[in-house]
């Protein structure tokens, strides 16, 4: 999600050095890659065990400590489990061949059985497809690291992590036995009172802020807005009905200028404050819903072009633009490649490109070498299309 990556930036810029990065696809490779000398760091949780240390490895940067929990719909203010003995009799879903299923094995032992496991083939779906599944009440319980359940609870607040279910398991960044310098000096950084803060910062953006407009509640758009009279004057730089432009800012922020997502996107469209610097505006002028609006226009203009080659067809277009409004356009274009390669059109979005985008989620396929822009969770975008969809067909009725 970016935690390690943000954090790595930070110490770079405080020491003025500029980032070498190279990406490793599994914990294995990034210690070989330290082992070989061809990083200096791994910028990335490495569990502080024996055998790591072994591998002649300093750990340094940020500590942290995790355990297996259990993830379990919140049932009013207090979890239906509190205890591990209360599995007996319960049905628990995990992923086969993982640290979670050998746990559960193993609790079941030491309970004396009765605990129903069941395994998913980690071909098909991750940790988060479960917790999601969780959460819409389709499997009762899984079991996930702590810190997977943590930022999975920002997607879904109605889901119940406190009960550990394994001991504590300590990680931290790396670097090798013949630069322990380099971890002192790591150190000496991350416990400064600038990057403490930081670091402190970041912790609460990809752990605790909600990330998600719960759109599971069908909410119907409420008609006319007081913004009505900015869309009409910028909808036909980009001929589109103003009042598809109304459900797009209803989707983005309910119509709420103060709103201000976990990435930083601000104002009614949620303009990231990078790109409204790029379209000469202040971060302080996107909550301005004047400039929100202007600015969204050449954002969705943008778009536009850049995808007009790849969908020729207008209507089918638009989805891949409100999809990539929501996503950025990159992914897109790695939903897709993935759509082609997995034999489906790349050109329709229902049922085709929207799959591309969800088997980014997957590392089968975020690892795959002709996927140029990585991990990215596309169940919140591909509901974002139909509900900007259906929030347009709505305030079509509301509002003629």
């Amino acid at each position: 999600m970016g935690y390690d990556y943000s954090l790595v930036q930070a110490l770079g810029r405080e020491k003025g050095m500029a980032l070498d990065l190279t990406v490793a696809h599994s914990l294995a490779e990034a210690v070989a890659l330290l082992d070989s000398g061809i990083v200096d760091v791994i910028a990335h949780e490495v569990p502080v065990t024996a055998e790591y240390r072994s591998h002649g490895i300093v750990y340094c940067g940020p500590r942290n400590t995790t355990r297996q929990v259990l993830v379990q719909p919140l049932s009013g203010r207090k979890p239906e489990i509190t205890d591990v003995t209360q599995l007996v009799g319960r049905d628990v879903y995990v992923i086969d061949k993982s640290k979670y299923l050998s746990r559960m094995e193993n609790l079941n032992d030491e309970l004396g059985g009765g605990i129903a496991i069941h395994t998913v083939d980690r071909d098909t779906l991750i940790a988060e497809d479960l917790i999601e599944m969780v959460s819409k009440g389709e499997i009762p319980l899984t079991v996930v690291d702590s810190d997977v359940a943590l930022v999975n609870k920002t997607y879904y607040p109605r889901l119940d992590i406190t009960m550990p279910v394994s001991f504590a398991q300590q990680s931290a960044w790396a670097v090798s036995e013949s630069k322990s310098w380099l971890a002192d000096s790591i150190d000496a950084w991350i416990t400064a009172d600038k990057p403490r803060r930081e670091n402190a910062a970041l912790l609460k953006r990809y752990f605790e802020l909600s990330k998600t407009n719960d759109f599971s509640t069908r909410e119907k758009h409420p008609g006319p807005s007081a913004y009505d009279a900015i869309f009409k004057a910028h909808a036909g730089e980009i001929g589109w009905d103003w009042r598809l432009l109304s459900a797009v800012c209803f989707a983005e922020s309910r119509y709420d200028p103060t709103v201000k997502s976990w990435v930083g996107a601000k104002g009614i469209m949620q303009v990231m404050p990078a790109t409204g610097r790029a379209y000469g505006y202040t971060p302080e002028q996107l909550d301005d819903p004047e400039v929100s609006v202007a600015v969204a226009v050449k954002i969705i203009a943008a778009l536009e072009k850049s995808l007009r080659q790849r969908v020729p067809d207008g209507d089918e277009r638009l989805k891949f633009v409100l999809a990539a409004y929501n996503s950025g356009v990159a992914h897109i274009y790695d939903a897709i490649t993935l759509a082609r390669k997995a034999g489906y059109d790349p050109q329709r979005w229902f049922g085709n490109v929207e799959e591309g985008l969800l088997m980014k989620a997957h590392p089968e396929y975020y690892n795959d070498p002709d996927v140029k822009y990585g991990y990215f969770r596309g169940r919140q975008t591909t509901a974002y299309v139909g509900e900007v969809l259906r929030y347009y067909e709505e305030l079509k009725e509301k509002v003629k």
